[in-house]
């Protein structure tokens, strides 16, 4: 993972990059999947997050807490102002690693509350929202990001899997994050 330094680095030469181009025809945007801590706090400061256009906010340990401690755990990243997405809420690993138990119809409620995105991964392995909650957080208005979880190009292919899934919630194109154009995103982001 990146540290704070290397995540200046990173932005700065982003910024560089942007320069080289017109922004309505290109623009890259900056931001970090940053980890989820036990009790709910991010990995990078506030000041840090500020600096960046997107945080997907992912859990990658401790999955052993209770199911409240868990929830909670969630939702208090939920309610920080810098997570645009929640990744792979329940960080299951189908045939290798069990989900941690949350209850997801709170955490749905408190991403609705505070106006974030929840990922629907896509990738065979994941699957972390089947189409009851996919359809109950629509029903919320929360925005779904339909992401890969992708390590290479070829994870790319798997897209298709999140999108039959997204059918099968009732989504539309307007509760698609990933089918906001660059403005529309943005917008959301800073909300």
């Amino acid at each position: 993972g990146l540290n704070e330094k290397r995540l200046l680095e990173q932005s700065k030469a982003i910024d560089e990059i942007n320069k080289r181009y017109d922004p309505s025809v290109f623009k890259m945007l900056k931001g970090i999947e940053c980890d989820i801590l036990s009790e709910g706090r991010m990995d990078f400061d506030d000041d840090v997050l500020a600096s960046l256009d997107s945080v997907v906010g992912s859990i990658h340990s401790i999955f052993n807490l209770s199911k409240e401690a868990q929830t909670d755990r969630l939702c208090n990243a939920l309610e920080n102002k810098y997570v645009t997405i929640l990744g792979h809420p329940t960080g299951r690993l189908i045939l290798s690693r069990k989900g941690y138990d949350i209850d997801f119809q709170t955490v749905i409620d408190t991403a609705a509350k505070n106006n974030k995105s929840i990922e629907l991964n896509a990738s065979p392995y994941r699957f972390d929202m089947n189409w009851r909650m996919i359809k109950y957080a629509r029903k919320k208005g929360v925005k779904i990001a339909i992401n890969t979880d992708a390590h290479s190009i070829k994870g790319y292919d798997v897209l298709r899997y999140g999108i039959t899934m997204g059918r099968k919630g009732w989504l539309t194109k307007n509760d698609i994050l990933n089918s906001m154009t660059k403005e529309e995103f943005l917008k959301f982001a800073k909300k």
